[in-house]
């Protein structure tokens, strides 16, 4: 069964926590798709992969950087699983449309937009109609997460 973890951001921005997390998904021996809103943001997530910390490296790629199937992690705008990924990571409000295709869905959302909130509120509620499981994590003040849920 699917779990979708909504990952509530109240301190650190997407581009500090994001990776963070893609680091949790490697460390545990899986591979992960990360959709964002549109092309321009997916290579500005693609960017920041490489930079975000001096000694740390996550193995990325997005549709310019060739074989989507040979990235442990694949940056899009796209639904398509072109990496065989079993972890779904969202932002931009980006929904999963399939979310049965993956062991774990983590939704990202600015819990300091309230338009970001809502519409985080309106993807639960679909979700729990489609009778996935859900949890919910909040950021604490140093950037890790609390489960509420």
């Amino acid at each position: 069964m699917t779990e979708v973890g909504f990952y509530h951001l109240l301190n650190w921005p997407l581009e500090r926590a994001m990776p963070k997390l893609l680091e949790k998904v490697l460390e545990r021996g899986h591979r992960a798709i990360v959709m964002a809103g549109s092309r321009e943001r997916v290579e500005a997530l693609n960017a920041l992969l490489w930079t975000y910390e001096e000694r740390s490296w996550l193995p990325h790629g997005s549709a310019g950087d060739g074989d989507p199937a040979e990235q442990p992690i694949f940056l899009t705008e796209g639904s398509e699983n072109l990496n065989g990924a079993d972890v779904l990571l969202t932002v931009d409000g980006r929904e999963a449309g399939d979310a049965d295709a993956f062991a774990r869905v983590i939704d990202m959302f600015d819990g300091r937009d309230e338009a970001a909130v809502a519409a985080a509120r309106e993807r639960w509620r679909r979700y729990t109609e489609q009778g996935l499981t859900l949890t919910y994590w909040q950021q604490t003040e140093r950037g890790g997460w609390e489960k509420k849920a």
